[in-house]
């Protein structure tokens, strides 16, 4: 049988239950076998009936003394027995399992796996399943099988099917090559599958595991090094040169550049300068100062007669961008031009000419560059601001209003270097790790809702000081979850609490684009000294008078989130401060919380964060499709990850191909519609 033939080929898969596998994305026997257990059974030895505790799982050894008929009780059936041994006896009970009777015979010792709770003063035993002793005894010899289901199909049709296909399969294909799956040691590929879906010890699943997941992350690497060397071959369209007008800029500059940013510019102008298409990621925490180095990437880029695109994920942060470059940029014979969903009809097409026309050297925006109507004269740059937070394919369609134009990505997000393998693998990264001399670290604290009157005396202190401070809520309003804090409610809460001596606004998603950013314009302007919001102001807004961060509910967001929230306050040369309020005052979330206080390295807080949540949760990617493997897991499996890098790495070009032909040759063709979905193009 073909890893390709419909699962239907299996015997006991008619029609319906052929529909009942596709609910679970098992269409061919290929996806079958590859439908790997959720988790595994394990079948411990039974105890005594006196040592069973309520609302947990129990297994005994007894006698069925007596078996009750089935009757009704509230239109369910049910159906009793009462078990014995030595230590004492116990009431079973099933709800509409009528047949079970039929398993059970009186006076004979049976093996019983359920629930137990108390019901009254006497222990009972629910739904519980039933074994003859042989039976239970030859379970305990290996690990079973748990699969994620879908109503209508049991565990058990799911591993009969499983073993169906395993026994008619011939060969499964051999993706990763002989020399390395020697020196690794890896088990042959229907080894490994065989011994995941039944293993005969934890042992060898885990050594079957540990060969499959590297053979994810083999494919994985494969394809990223396929995509690098193919960028590596394209030539650049634009002859990108430096008169000299960078170095002019960073002279003017009112500080010096730090050591990392003078580094990753000098990157970025070789790689432009090349004659070769960059493709750059630029990671640096917030307030490291990335935005200059694209600002600079930007001025050679128009220098040299060619047009330049920057594209930020909000109205505000492009407008911040906008305000900045096309003063700094004026100087140089530079023409900045902004482009939003809040500006009128007339306005774009106006905007549009321009750009055409070539009239534009720089455009400054939001989503709305990726528009059809929108055509560039010559760009040749392309840079996205926070990146992960536009799909793959809107990157791609702005990337194509240009012929192979240079891409340089920034992202505050900070990522270890695991999920930055997966997330930007086909990219060169650039970090920058240190922060301008002239800033001073936040000070944190973590405290419970007693504190909150506290703190607001004390922003009202830093008002009356002539700064600034944020309050963020997790919710909008009330009506969404009444147990959190939300904008609304608490905005008109802080008016009450100062009365006229301090100017509290809100701010939040749902309102309209020119009502925010009139809201964050007044805020910059110091008019509005206290701003009530939800996280729309995560992602670079500048005030650098501000220098209070409060967070309300703080155990509600991932510690990522917090420390970018942390970010909008230290961006001046006064003090500044973060206070993180826990909703729930559970140890668990202050020990998590506290991993704040212990570190203002974002990286760090990165590591620790996915521990906890994962890398879906983590940064929102979950928002535009998964960072799905069937088994790896990019922080547990960060080792095999690495190792299979480094096998990648040590293939010939010659080795590399031959592998990539046999993922299309034995069907691994979905990988590649994988990558395509997930990496960046």
């Amino acid at each position: 049988m073909e890893l390709t033939d419909s699962v239907s080929a299996i015997k006991g898969i008619g029609e319906k239950t052929q529909k009942l596998f596709g609910k679970l994305g098992i269409n061919s026997v290929g996806e079958l076998l590859t439908y790997y257990p959720a988790r595994y059974d394990t079948f411990k030895d039974p105890g005594a009936i006196a040592e069973l505790k309520p609302g947990e799982d129990g297994v005994i050894c007894g006698l069925v003394s007596k078996v009750v008929e089935p009757r009704y009780a509230s239109r369910i059936k049910v159906l009793t027995c009462i078990v014995t041994d030595p230590s004492g006896s116990i009431e079973l009970v099933w709800f509409n399992q009528p047949y079970v009777k039929y398993e059970l015979k009186s006076g004979y010792h049976f093996i019983f796996r359920g629930k137990v709770n108390l019901k009254g003063r006497k222990l009972q035993m629910e739904q519980a399943k039933v074994y003859k002793r042989e039976e239970y005894y030859r379970l305990q010899t290996a690990l079973q099988p748990v699969y994620r289901l879908t109503s209508g199909l049991t565990n058990n049709a799911l591993r009969k099917a499983m073993q169906q296909a395993l026994t008619i399969t011939g060969d499964l294909p051999e993706y990763v090559p002989l020399k390395i799956r020697k020196k690794y040691e890896f088990l042959k590929k229907n080894h490994a599958v065989t011994e995941m879906h039944f293993p005969k010890s934890y042992e060898t699943m885990v050594e079957a595991r540990r060969s499959l997941v590297f053979e994810e992350f083999f494919l994985f690497m494969v394809f990223l090094r396929e995509m690098a060397l193919g960028r590596e071959e394209q030539e650049s369209v634009a002859k990108i040169s430096d008169d000299g007008s960078c170095d002019d800029f960073i002279r003017k500059l009112p500080y010096s550049l730090t050591e990392d940013q003078a580094k990753v510019f000098e990157e970025v102008r070789k790689d432009m300068t090349s004659g070769r298409v960059m493709a750059r990621l630029i990671q640096g925490d917030v307030g490291s100062g990335k935005t200059v180095i694209a600002e600079l990437a930007l001025l050679m880029t128009a220098r040299s007669g060619y047009q330049g695109a920057i594209m930020a994920p909000t109205e505000v942060l492009a407008k911040q961008h906008y305000d900045s470059m096309s003063r700094d940029l004026k100087q140089y014979g530079i023409n900045c031009v902004l482009l939003v969903g809040s500006q009128g009809a007339a306005e774009k097409k106006k905007i549009y000419r321009m750009i055409a026309a070539h009239e534009a050297d720089v455009v400054i925006g939001t989503h709305t560059l990726f528009q059809e109507k929108l055509e560039f004269d010559n760009l040749a740059l392309c840079i996205t601001d926070e990146q992960h937070r536009f799909g793959v394919r809107q990157r791609e369609n702005l990337s194509k209003k240009g012929i192979r134009p240079h891409i340089l990505v920034m992202s505050a997000t900070p990522i270890p270097r695991t999920l930055a393998m997966m997330m930007y693998g086909d990219m060169d990264i650039s970090r920058i790790t240190t922060m301008p001399a002239e800033r001073l670290p936040v000070k944190n604290c973590v405290v419970g809702q007693s504190y909150r009157n506290t703190a607001y005396n004390f922003i009202k202190k830093q008002v009356d000081e002539g700064r600034q401070a944020y309050v963020i809520c997790p919710m909008v309003d009330g009506e969404e979850d009444s147990e959190l804090q939300n904008v609304t409610d608490y905005t008109e809460s802080l008016k009450t609490f100062y009365g006229d001596s301090v100017s509290v606004e809100k701010l939040h998603g749902k309102m309209k684009a020119a009502e925010k950013n009139d809201i964050m314009e007044r805020f910059k302007n110091g008019e509005i000294r206290v701003l009530v919001s939800t996280t729309v102001v995560e992602v670079g807004v500048n005030v650098p008078n501000a220098t209070v961060m409060m967070v309300e509910d703080a155990e509600r967001f991932g510690l990522a989130q917090l420390h970018q929230l942390r970010g909008r306050v230290g961006r001046g040369d006064k003090q500044s401060y973060c206070i993180f309020i826990c909703g729930k005052e559970s140890e668990e979330a202050m020990e998590r919380l506290n991993i704040l206080l212990k570190s203002n390295n974002g990286f760090d807080i990165a590591n620790e964060d996915l521990k906890m949540r994962g890398p879906g949760d983590l940064f929102g990617i979950r928002q535009c499709g998964e960072m799905y493997f069937k088994l790896g897991d990019v922080f547990n499996d960060a080792e095999i990850m690495n190792s299979a890098n480094e096998a990648v790495a040590s293939l010939s070009d010659r080795e590399l191909e031959e592998t990539v032909q046999k993922m299309y040759d034995g069907g691994a063709k979905e990988v590649f519609q994988f990558f395509n979905n997930y990496v960046t193009i």
